[in-house]
Parts: structure tokens; sequence; C-alpha cells
């Protein structure tokens, strides 16, 4: 994939947006809550790299965790290998001074929407029980494994968090009731803060829309910009004029993807 480039400016706001935003979930022993990263001040230089907006929050929280007095980076994005083929890869190993241990660190960002009692993403093969139970019973059992403990016995006896950051969003034109809990985790509700809504209901929506770009999905608008017509796109991530986050699907979604 071709070089993205991101300006420090909104690299800064991104970097206090994960500073300060409450995850999806409330934390347990392996999820992580609040506070994750108390020293944010340094500015951040450009980012040249993959248009993913999940590399770009795995390089933003990067620089946070070199930032913070008590943390410090062993290794990132580190590959597992079995056999002449990879298995997995781990975010980030670190060692917690606050706590005297090693800790395997696994961070996303997602964006979800209600729809019929489950949480479906843009791309609708994406939702959040899933991802979930994947971080929480595959990419985080990697740095248990007998593999990853053969490959790196220096790194044994790593204690497992989840770093799950983004935004939840319910349709205002089609209520429903909104699940408190997602595979018996709680969802922090000040994170069901987005709208969504069809295509054939977008002309409800009572003020401008204007169209995001990947970098401001969780900061929102940093740039004027002329307000969003239609489109023949079939999803759309936008704020409105008051700053409400809306995402606009296909009269087909979830069916189609």
């Amino acid at each position: 994939m071709p070089n993205y480039t991101v300006d420090a400016s909104i690299l800064n706001q991104f970097s206090q947006w994960i500073a300060t935003t409450p995850p999806l979930f409330h934390g347990d022993e392996v999820i992580m809550d609040g506070n994750t990263f108390p020293h944010s001040t340094q500015q951040m230089p450009n980012y040249r790299g993959n248009s993913r907006l999940g590399f770009i929050y795995q390089h933003v929280c990067e620089q946070l965790i070199e930032q913070q007095t008590h943390l410090s980076l062993q290794a990132t994005e580190l590959q597992l290998n079995h056999e002449k083929r990879t298995i997995g890869e781990l975010d980030f190993i670190l060692f917690n001074h606050a706590n005297h241990r090693l800790e395997h660190w696994e961070v996303a960002i997602k964006f979800y929407l209600l729809h019929d009692k489950l949480w479906y993403g843009p791309n609708a093969s994406d939702r959040l029980d899933k991802k979930l139970n994947h971080m929480l019973h595959r990419q985080l059992q990697h740095s248990a494994s007998d593999v990853f403990i053969q490959q790196y016995p220096q790194w044994q006896y790593l204690s497992p968090h989840l770093l799950m950051q983004g935004r939840l969003y319910v349709n205002p034109f089609e209520r429903e009731p909104i699940p408190s809990h997602c595979q018996h985790k709680q969802i922090n509700q000040s994170q069901i803060s987005g709208y969504w809504c069809y295509r054939h209901q977008m002309k409800r929506i009572s003020e401008k829309l204007f169209l995001l770009d990947k970098s401001e999905w969780a900061i929102g608008l940093q740039y004027k910009r002329p307000p969003l017509t239609d489109t023949d796109e079939h999803i759309l991530h936008c704020q409105s004029e008051s700053g409400r986050f809306w995402f606009i699907v296909g009269d087909q979604w979830p069916n189609n993807g």
C-alpha cells in the first residue's frame, strides 16, 4: 500500500484523544481502562506509512508509550513464526516499572454500529463480539504459547493487556434497546456517542454533514471543506455542524457488507 502522510498537528490531536478518551469497555485485569498514558505532552512528527487507521493508531500509541516514565518499550510488531510461516504478531512488549512486570499489549481502534442487538463495523463482516473474542482469546494468548516461549524465552510470563478504543453508533430513526455488555464485558456507555442511518434516511438529518478523512475519524473535522452532497458511495463517515459523528450506510447494509 502506498505511503500516506498525516500532518503532525493531526497526530498531536489524535494523541490527546487517545490519552483522554475512555476505552470501549470498562477495565478489568486484562482490559485497560482510562489514564493509560498520563504523560502525553511531547509534539509528534509527521506520519508517513500505511493509510489504515489501525496502523496510524498503533504508531501514535507507540509514541505515547515512549513518553511514559513508568513504561520501557521492549519490542513492537513482534512476529511469531512456526514452521516457516507467520502465525501471529504481538503489538507491544514492555516493562511496567510501576508494577515491576513484563506486559504484552494489544491495541485497537474500532467503530461499530448497533443493528439487531449486535455491533457491526461499517464493513459488516467485522463485529464487536467477534473482534473482542479474537483479541482476548487469540491475539493475547500468543505470548503464552509454547511457540512464543521457545522463540523468546527472555519474555516468559507476560501479563496480557488490551486497549480498545473507538466509538459506538446508534440509529436515532430506528430505536432499539442498547446492550450494556458484549461477550460479558461491560460497555462504556460514554462511548455510545455516534449516530448512523441508511441512505434513504439521510434526508431526515436536519443539519449539514462534512465528510471525514480517515485520520479524522476519532478526533473529528480539522479543516474546513464543502458540506456533503448526495453521493453514490456506499459508506460515509461524517461529522455534522453541531459536532455529531454520523455513519451513512447503503440501504442493504449489513447484508451487502
